[in-house]
This record gives structure tokens, sequence and C-alpha cells, in this order.
């Protein structure tokens, strides 16, 4: 090898240096780009709707409250029956990548109508996960997310006794 002065061997050190970094850029540059987000899937459990069970109203009525952890309350002179017939929240079970941020927007109040006449208020209550909140389940499985909600009942005048049913909307928002 023939001799450099130290002025040369400096200059050709820092361009194979430079060369390398550059080598490098591009692979540190695309390691960091994430890969594009998995859209959601939202499924609805047609299994367990959001379902308030048997009561009984009194003469001014009151509410009743399905909680996302399944229990259940009543306000006013509302009484719960147990006569067997179940009670529950919504149940939804998101399809996601772990680590999904999703946020919970639920619709406006709905009307329920009765097979016998009169009408109830239905207020979407909140979700078991908060809004937003991170998808943890590893797909296949999925994340679920119950939610429960707030019937507001009249007297037996305005509400009499049979079955209330209606639709209501909940919409899950991949941030």
């Amino acid at each position: 090898m023939g001799h450099c002065n130290l002025l040369t061997c400096k200059k050709i050190i820092r361009l194979l240096a430079c060369a390398g970094l550059l080598l490098l850029y591009p692979c540190l540059r695309s390691q960091a780009q994430p890969p594009p987000p998995r859209p959601i899937a939202i499924y609805v459990n047609p299994a367990q709707g959001l379902i308030f069970g048997a009561f009984f109203q009194g003469v001014t009525g009151g509410t009743v409250i399905i909680y996302p952890d399944g229990s259940r309350s009543v306000t006013g002179d509302l009484v719960q029956a147990n006569m067997g017939i179940p009670f529950s929240p919504a149940i939804f079970e998101v399809d996601a990548t772990p680590g999904t941020l999703i946020s919970i927007l639920n619709g406006p109040d709905v009307t329920l109508t009765g097979n016998n006449g009169g009408s109830i208020t239905l207020h979407i209550g909140n979700a078991s996960t908060g809004s937003p909140f991170i998808t943890t389940a590893v797909p296949p499985d999925r994340t679920l997310v119950r939610i429960g909600g707030t019937l507001t009942v009249g007297n037996a005048l305005a509400n009499p006794s049979g079955m209330y049913s209606g639709t209501f909307s909940v919409t899950f928002i991949q941030e």
C-alpha cells in the first residue's frame, strides 16, 4: 500500500463515513414508517341486544337503567320484576389491530314504540371500555364493548304494559 499524507487519509475516512451514513439513511427512514392502519370491523352480537327485562310501573313512573357490567337499577316508583325475562347491555365486537384508538359516538335518544300503544324514551349509556379506548385483542379474537342505556317510563296511561322496541345507533370511529 502506498503512503498517504495525514490530510488525504482524513478526507478518505470522512468520505467513507459519509458514504456509510448515506447507505444507512434509506434503511433507517423506511423502518420508521408504520404500516397503514387496518380498517376496523364492528360485529353486533344478535344474541345479546340492549334488553331491559321486566318491571312494574307505579303511578308516576321513573327510569330503568342497564349498566355496561350487566347490572340493572330502577328509579322513581318502578319495581324490578324477576319473571325469568333477561336484561343485558348491548354487546359489540370490535375487530381491529391491537393498539388501535377508537372513539364511540352514541346516536341521539330514540323513541321506542309499544305493542299496546304508548312510547318510551331510550338514552344510550356509557361503554364498558370508555371512550376513546385502545383495542387489545389479537385477531381472530375481538375486543368486546358492552353498552348500557336508560329507559324513561311514564305512568300506566302514557306507557301501557307490553313489549317496546326500536333501533338505536352507535358509531365507532377509528382515530
